[in-house]
């Protein structure tokens, strides 16, 4: 079989499976951004044709949460505001940064989330009171949070699914159902944001973000449309194994 057939199909399952984990929770950045760099692109570049990826997986997500539903566009819309300030600074700082720089912090914040995967904080939050709305104090500390957010999801993404779940279950004591539904919907809406900078900067890989974005589309439905039981201990451990190979290939630890 042609080497390109074999890369593109490569590139379809990546996608597949990173949109069902981050559909679920998070870190399916952490196979597809080191694999486009592994494939020769620019890290600018690969930061931004992994976005297209996001965007069609996160609407894709939100589509179908919101059939079964679970939609709350007000307090999505509330908090994707800061975050998608935040995304258009955190863009524009990853567009500037040298390869080997952008690379090597890559490399920490892979490992950083891998520790996220491993403890899941979000599950020792989940006694807490529910809220439906954001008023007072709380929907200041919430636009706060989410500029946070906004910025390192700009800046970077991979991971950014966990953070938000955190932030989330600490902000509104939803449950997992109802935070991954709004995490979909403000992603998708401060990602379309982020990757209008890449795009203007020429820093997107058209054809496997698309492709990319086929597999991510595909990945988030199923994701959506199944909880993760059985498997979970499973799942988590290849991602950490494939964390810790990506991240030191990204340091040079090993060729």
């Amino acid at each position: 079989m042609d080497s390109l057939i074999v890369k593109y199909i490569f590139v379809y399952i990546a996608g597949t499976v990173a949109g069902f984990l981050n559909t679920l929770g998070g870190g399916g950045s952490l196979i597809t951004l080191p694999l486009l760099i592994f494939m020769g692109l620019p890290s600018a570049t690969a930061n931004g044709t992994n976005r297209i990826a996001l965007v069609a997986q996160n609407i894709s997500a939100t589509a179908n949460f919101r059939r079964k539903g679970f939609f709350y566009p007000k307090m999505a819309i509330l908090l994707a505001v800061p975050a998608v300030i935040g995304s258009i600074i955190g863009s524009n700082i990853a567009v500037s940064l040298e390869d080997d720089i952008f690379n090597k912090v890559l490399g920490v914040v892979m490992i950083m989330v891998m520790t996220l995967i491993i403890t899941r904080p979000e599950k020792k939050l989940l006694n807490m009171e529910e809220i439906e709305e954001l008023t007072g104090k709380r929907q200041i500390y919430a636009m706060i949070a989410f500029l946070v957010v906004g910025l390192y999801g700009g800046f970077i993404q991979a991971g950014v699914g966990f953070i938000i779940i955190v932030s989330l279950t600490l902000i509104t004591g939803m449950s997992l159902v109802k935070i991954n539904s709004l995490k979909v919907f403000i992603v998708a809406i401060y990602t379309i944001s982020a990757l209008s900078v890449f795009v203007i900067n020429g820093n997107v890989n058209w054809g496997l973000g698309i492709l990319l974005a086929l597999g991510n589309s595909t990945g988030a439905f199923i994701g959506s449309n199944f909880a993760v039981q059985k498997g979970d201990r499973v799942i988590r451990m290849v991602i950490v194994a494939a964390v810790v190979v990506m991240a030191g290939k990204l340091w040079g630890l090993w060729l």
